[in-house]
């Protein structure tokens, strides 16, 4: 049973911020990092997915060790995608609604450089970035991380899967003076191992949150047996029983989703499509429509929709299983937010049928046979 937010050690002016927002009982990440960080407030290695409540179990301890008094950049949080550094933002101003003004600044590819620097000559207690922005402002000198205690790398996998790992380096080099890193990853492959030694004490606090835990139990998982060939009209018919529904529809390469997309909007059916090729310009504008809900169902690939955090969606269709298990989580939790329900459709081969057998025992869910009424 999780404790209140007020057990956990948050003021009750935060608390007041959160309720606001909808967020009553903490999750299981933020019942074991809150008061790690809070109490002991050492280094720490977090295993949690997307979905799970990291950003205000990171979130509400950082903006509680900040000094508004201070005018340096106390706080630095560095996120893989521009959604996600952008959401976490989102999030850390508004939990301080009700709180003495802690100011955080957004850094990110595709905003206007310029007005970045500007905004930086005003207060800064905490920085969100990505690290290559975060890189080229520190180059043109608009920007001194030197003064940063707390350091949190978030999606640590995802940066070094992005291909982050000078920046990164970098990073750890100019904030040595910090007096604690956060790391929080969902995966941990071999290459993140030189993160955690380069930047970690020995001593760093491990916390995992179990994958039982990770899988929201407002999702409905469905499965289709469905031929390659056969995909794309399954998909279509779907898509127009859903009346006024919406949702995503996942392909594992950009090939594949601009096709998808292609065949569908070919059928007169109101879809985008979001993938790694897009301008910065170009997927602002799909993902404002999306938001907008001017267009009513997206096809992307894996790594073009990290970060992002559309409400409302009832469904999420799988066109192909993911090549990592921890994808399917992250897909599938784009649908029942905020206590709602959602439906999770994998459209399997025939050949892969024995993949929902793995996932029912990894993720501890159950599927059933999807059929079309």
């Amino acid at each position: 049973m999780s404790q209140p937010f007020a057990e956990l050690g948050v003021p009750a002016e935060m608390i007041r911020g959160l309720e606001e927002l909808g967020i009553v009982t903490p999750t299981e990440v933020q019942s074991k990092v809150i008061p790690f960080l809070l109490k002991d407030g050492g280094d720490l290695i977090a295993q949690a997915q997307t979905g799970t409540g990291k950003t205000a179990a990171f979130g509400l301890p950082l903006l509680m060790k900040m000094d508004p008094k201070c005018r340096d950049i106390q706080g630095l949080v560095v996120a893989p995608t521009r959604e996600l550094a952008k959401q976490i933002g989102k999030q850390l101003f508004r939990f301080t609604k009700y709180t003495e003004k802690i100011f955080v600044e957004v850094l990110c590819g595709g905003d206007n450089m310029d007005r970045q620097i500007e905004s930086l000559c005003r207060p800064t207690h905490i920085v969100v970035a990505t690290p290559g922005r975060l890189i080229d402002l520190i180059l043109r000198r608009a920007l001194n991380i030197k003064t940063v205690k707390h350091l949190v790398l978030d999606e640590a996998d995802e940066m070094l899967s992005l291909g982050f790992k000078k920046q990164l380096e970098d990073i750890i080099r100019l904030t040595s003076q910090r007096q604690t890193t956060w790391l929080f990853s969902a995966t941990f492959p071999e290459s993140i191992q030189f993160l955690i030694k380069g930047c970690m004490s020995a001593q760093a606090h491990s916390i995992k949150i179990d994958q039982t835990h990770v899988v929201n139990r407002d999702i409905e998982h469905k499965f289709s047996v469905c031929r390659q060939e056969d995909k794309q009209a399954f998909v279509a018919d779907f898509l127009k029983r859903q009346g006024e529904e919406r949702g995503l529809i996942f392909c594992r390469t950009r090939e594949g989703a601009m096709t998808l997309c292609r065949e569908l909007v070919a059928l007169g059916l109101p879809v985008d499509v979001l993938q790694g090729d897009l301008s910065q310009k170009e997927r602002d504008k799909v993902m404002r429509a999306f938001k907008k809900e001017r267009v009513q169902f997206m096809v992307a690939t894996d790594v073009a929709a990290r970060g992002i955090d559309v409400a409302g969606l009832s469904f999420v269709i799988h066109h192909q299983l993911p090549d990592q298990m921890e994808y399917y989580t992250h897909r599938s939790g784009r649908t029942a937010r905020a206590g709602k329900k959602g439906i999770s459709l994998a459209l399997v081969d025939p050949k892969e049928k024995w993949k929902i057998g793995s996932l029912e025992t990894k993720l501890k869910v159950s599927f059933s046979e999807y059929r079309s009424r």
